[in-house]
């Protein structure tokens, strides 16, 4: 494995939730450790299951791992040390400062970027020289701070009362006042992070067209501040020996292969590893060490055994309880590389299908879908969003306003406030807004949304439905804003879109209590790209297809009111007939 030529004291893995970041993390733990280095691994992933992967109870102090001599394991809790956080800052003022600004403020501290923060402020500790780390070789973190985060702990710490003071806008951070540690120590870890001779950053992704788009991104970024010492691993790939045994697992591995030959050119530049799919969870040693190997024959460590077929809703039966209302606004949600794009699509054109009038809005980058059904389809619309731009003419807006009036320090800050997740998300919100108001007549359907933290940041700044309140208030005239609208579910029907997979599914779980959190209640989730939906004579197939079973169930009995099962079809779902075939799968059959 190329990352692991000469590997330096730091180890970085970063990637989208699903991807197998733990994991490989994991096993290079585990491989480090068995030739005689003393390693620590440290997790800071909400999402985290280290303990579970080895078999026992880790928690935030540093223990050894029984079974691995010379590796010990810590997991930050970063949901804890968020708590802590904001109760570091939220307790002087609570009491002190009306009620609504403290509301406010709590709001502006419940965000991803601030459990990141609040996490990064945990392990700065770990990168820099201290007799807590001075017995350890090699450090290895299952998660990464985000360029933007970095960046934030690089400027003057001049946060407190930013935002207060209304110099800010919607923002996902809130003041950073509360960081315990010294500016000298973030300094010091951030140049630790910035040195290769110190650190390695590792790029964890599949081979699929999203998620390298998603990890070019992350590249970019962490270049632009110096972090240069990048590695890329492209992990679960189907062995060409599994595809010849199916039509299924073929057209996986040419969708693969595909991906890999389109993949941006800036990763191409990038030392690269590629790690086969493996059939079996990567829990226990065993499995872990087996992770790192290229030249395991899946087939031969598959359990064999009788296809599974699971009998699951389909998307058109929740397009049943869709169509039924004859129009309203439909969100689909998910994290990155789920499929939300292409399920808005499905939903879109199956209600299209049965004669209804229907608005599909995207701000999928990839045009070749809006181009696929732009035009091809009685009673369907599409319109498209650019992100970038709409992000940029957002950032223009509140720079030239609210950012006027500020020295150069302010305006640093406003400008990389603007660069956090969620500008991004009210920037193309805001778009869509411009034809949310056609749900009343018709079905509008939007592939992405803001998170129900962003959603109550706009509602609390007002700059989400300030229009509608200047152009209806002093006129004594009812108006509903955007935000009832949307904790109304007469109105509006939110699926939430993930795989079925455990990563991805406790970040499905998250993200709808984050919703719940704004008043908001999900109607359905959709599990994608399911191997259990669909059938395949592969050997490793069919064991990923019993894995995902369990998480296919936990969706159905613990977190959705009600869902359906998306199958992993052979070709790309693009183009209105396989788009249907999403919306109305095919019985499983040896065919």
């Amino acid at each position: 494995m190329r990352f692991l030529d000469c590997p330096p004291r730091y180890l970085f893995f970063t990637g989208k939730g699903g991807v197998g970041k733990t994991s490989i993390a994991c096993a290079t733990a585990v491989k480090l450790a068995a030739e005689g280095k003393r390693v620590l691994l440290v997790s800071t992933d909400p999402a985290s299951n280290v303990g579970q992967v080895f078999g026992e109870s880790i928690g935030n102090h540093i223990k050894a791992i029984a079974a691995v001599p010379n590796l010990f394991a810590l997991e930050i809790d970063p949901q804890a040390a968020a708590q802590v956080y904001r109760d570091r800052i939220v307790g002087p003022v609570r009491g002190v400062l009306p009620d609504a600004v403290v509301k406010g403020i709590e709001e502006q501290l419940s965000g991803a970027c601030t459990t990141e923060i609040a996490a990064f402020d945990e392990f700065t500790e770990l990168l820099v020289e201290s007799a807590l780390t001075a017995d350890y070789q090699h450090i290895i973190f299952d998660t990464a701070p985000t360029g933007h985060t970095i960046r934030l702990l690089q400027l003057p710490g001049a946060w407190s009362g930013f935002l207060e003071e209304g110099k800010g806008d919607a923002s996902c951070l809130g003041p950073l006042a509360g960081l315990e540690k010294q500016r000298a120590q973030y300094k010091a870890a951030v140049a630790a992070l910035a040195d290769p001779a110190r650190t390695r950053m590792v790029l964890v992704a599949r081979a699929q067209r999203a998620t390298l788009r998603e990890v070019a991104r992350t590249h970019d970024e962490l270049a632009s501040i110096g972090l240069s010492e990048q590695f890329l691993i492209i992990n679960g790939v189907l062995p060409e020996a599994e595809a010849k045994q199916d039509v299924l697992a073929n057209a996986i591995h040419q969708r693969e292969l595909a991906a890999l030959n389109e993949m941006p050119d800036i990763l191409k530049a990038l030392p690269c590893d590629q790690i086969p799919l493996k059939a079996f969870n990567l829990v226990g040693l065993d499995a872990l060490h087996q992770l790192l190997l290229t030249d395991v024959h899946p087939s031969e460590s598959v359990l064999q055994g009788e296809a599974v077929a699971i009998h699951a809703p389909s998307l058109a039966s929740l397009v049943d309880g869709l169509a039924a209302d004859e129009h309203g606004l439909i969100m689909l949600m998910g994290k990155g590389g789920v499929g939300k794009t292409t399920m808005a699509a499905a939903v879109a054109v199956e209600l299209a299908q049965r004669g209804l009038p229907v608005h599909l809005t995207t701000s999928d980058p990839a045009a070749h879908l809006t181009d696929t059904l732009s035009g091809s389809l009685p009673n369907l619309t599409v319109s498209r969003i650019d992100p970038h731009a709409e992000t940029e003419r957002y950032r223009q807006h509140i720079l030239n306003t609210k950012g006027a009036k500020l020295d150069a320090q302010g305006r640093a800050l406003l400008e990389e406030d603007l660069r956090s997740p969620c500008t991004e998300e009210i920037a193309v919100f805001q778009a869509f807004s411009r034809v949310i108001r056609e749900a009343g007549k018709k079905f509008v359907v939007m592939d992405t949304a803001p998170t129900g933290h962003t959603l109550l940041l706009l509602d609390a700044t007002g700059a989400y439905h300030r229009e509608v309140s200047r152009q209806m208030g002093g006129t004594g005239v009812h108006f509903t804003t955007p935000m009832m609208q949307l904790q109304d579910p007469k109105q509006t029907k939110v699926l939430i879109v993930t795989l079925a997979e455990t990563t991805p599914v406790l970040e499905a779980a998250n993200l709808q209590a984050d919703l719940r959190r704004a008043g908001i209640e999900p109607w359905a989730w959709v599990v994608n790209n399911s191997v259990a939906a669909s059938y395949s004579q592969s050997p490793l197939l069919r064991q990923r297809a019993l894995n995902e079973q369990k998480e296919i169930e936990l969706v159905a009995t613990v977190h959705a009111k009600q869902y359906a099962v998306i199958p992993l079809l052979h070709q790309e779902p693009v183009g209105l007939d396989r788009l249907q075939a999403l919306a109305r799968p095919q019985p499983a059959t040896s065919e």
